[in-house]
């Protein structure tokens, strides 16, 4: 791509040769390459600016930047690169990206949800429920990135969103592959944090809001206000309103709005009544203007024919039929960590969900005490790269739900597991309770809940492990909990068998 440094409205200053050849933007100096542009963002952390001479060092000959005087003087060190400074760098970011792969955000249809529950859960759905209806759609989100047919490797910047010029790499990859549409999580940093500006949403999602990343809005009016400016650049909108802030955007919202909600007098759009749940799913009564439905569902629980109704939401703005939705609903895929149940090993009923906030903790709990069970162990755990406010409300949400409680620490990051544990077992009015067990890391806090289970148990293993890794110190440690689950029954079974001795 030839840029025009002095064609470009975002740009205040250049300095050297305006025109330049560029094949590459990088955020990270690190991963800048042979006539790359390299922009300086300045994050809580680090600042781009201090990596100038490292991103020209891998190749990069465009830097832009918003500090005008380390700009200047980088400028004078290397005549054979442009620079140029700006007001805004993540601005900056998301429009040279969607300038430098042509606008790929305008070639594929895009939905964008978010709450802070039940992301990762409904792009799922949407994903699963469009393209089986014959809308190839891909998803960006917690779980990886996948088109409508495969996963694609892409290392991610975030765990959620991508930074922009990720984000629409991405789009790009998937308008060739020739899908559709794609359904990605938007998290109210990535909104704040502009990596989604420029991008006008087909459709936006609202899932529900509680009280989450205080760590970083600092306040709970911060965050919903972000979550609030995605649904000022979409066209289209589906939103709960059983939710306060989905109350608040019907009022707000000027574009086409489907409304859903599981109570029968909402007034709804979308209304779900008579929830039945089963260890096949969940049966219920769909009312769509006066007209009931009977739908049987592959999804678990009430909280998830919410996730479910806003998929159906989704489907009938992008033109589908209800005659043609409702008979796909029995084949919805779950997404992997989300109410994941694993039957497979010792007589054990085992679910992952990835519940890391009081809310959705209640909600899954509720849930999984409607399944047969002989004794309840639920894992709770203690984020550390999340606010530590929250961490004591996950044990009083969980203290007396359980017949047994694992608490233990996910993501501890540059904290001390056990001030993250200790942190959490302040929520718990009887902390000193026996059935309450501890454990530093989320390895080990698996195999003490299965090492307490029998057979008939349920085993409840919940937070925000993601992204297959724990991160530790900066540094991303693979874990997974199937691997944990299969690797521990199978050393269980090899001590049962026949002429093999157990160790005393």
């Amino acid at each position: 791509m030839l840029i025009h440094l002095d064609e470009l409205e975002f740009i205040t200053a250049y300095y050297n040769d305006p025109v330049k050849q560029v094949s590459h933007i990088a955020y990270d100096s690190r991963q800048a390459i042979k006539d790359s542009v390299f922009i300086c963002l300045q994050g809580e952390n680090s600042d781009g600016h201090d990596y100038i001479e490292e991103a020209i060092t891998n190749g990069a000959t465009v830097v832009i930047g918003t500090d005008k005087e380390q700009i200047e003087e980088a400028a004078l060190r290397h005549p054979h690169c442009s620079f140029a400074t700006v007001a805004d760098d993540r601005e900056v970011l998301a429009q040279f990206a969607i300038s430098f792969y042509g606008q790929p955000d305008r070639k594929i249809r895009t939905i964008g949800v978010t709450g802070t529950n039940g992301k990762t859960t409904v792009a799922a759905f949407v994903k699963s429920l469009l393209t089986q209806c014959g809308i190839r759609t891909g998803s960006i989100g917690t779980n990886g990135i996948y088109s409508s047919q495969e996963e694609i490797v892409y290392k991610k910047s975030t765990p959620t969103t991508p930074e922009a010029s990720d984000l629409h790499a991405i789009f790009n990859e998937l308008v060739k592959k020739q899908d559709e549409a794609v359904v990605m999580e938007v998290s109210s940093i990535a909104i704040d944090q502009k990596r989604v500006a420029g991008i006008q949403f087909d459709t936006a999602i609202h899932t529900n809001i509680s009280t989450e990343h205080l760590e970083y809005h600092k306040t709970f009016a911060h965050y919903k206000e972000a979550k609030m400016k995605l649904f000022d650049q979409a066209h289209t909108a589906v939103v709960n309103i059983d939710d306060e802030m989905g109350r608040e955007l019907t009022a707000r919202f000027k574009g086409d709005l489907i409304t859903y909600s599981l109570d029968r007098h909402s007034g709804a759009d979308l209304i779900a009544d008579n929830c039945h749940v089963s260890e096949e799913g969940t049966m219920f009564e769909l009312i769509v203007g006066g007209q009931s439905y009977l739908v049987n569902s592959s999804v678990y629980g009430n909280y998830n024919v919410h996730n479910l109704l806003s998929a159906i939401g989704t489907a009938l703005h992008h033109g589908l039929e209800l005659d043609q939705v409702i008979p796909v609903l029995k084949n919805i895929e779950n997404p992997k960590g989300r109410f994941q149940v694993i039957e497979e090993y010792g007589g054990r009923k085992i679910i992952i969900d990835y519940a890391h906030t009081p809310v959705a903790l209640n909600s899954l709990l509720a849930e999984a005490k409607k399944l047969p069970h002989n004794k309840l162990i639920a894992m709770i755990a203690g984020i550390g790269i999340r606010d530590f406010n929250k961490m004591p409300k996950m044990a009083e949400t969980a203290e007396g739900q359980a017949d047994q409680i694992v608490v233990t620490v996910d993501h501890p990051g540059d904290h001390d597991p056990k001030k993250v544990v200790d942190q959490v077992m302040t929520g718990f009015k009887k902390p000193y309770d026996q059935s309450i067990l501890t454990s530093l890391t989320r390895k080990e806090g698996v195999l003490k809940a299965l090492s307490q289970s029998e057979e008939g148990d349920l085993i409840l293993l919940t937070s925000g492990c993601i992204n297959g890794a724990q991160i530790v110190k900066g540094e991303y440690i693979p874990h997974s909990d199937e691997d944990l689950i299969r690797d521990y029954f199978n050393r269980l079974e090899k001590t049962k068998r026949p002429g093999i001795e157990q160790c005393k």
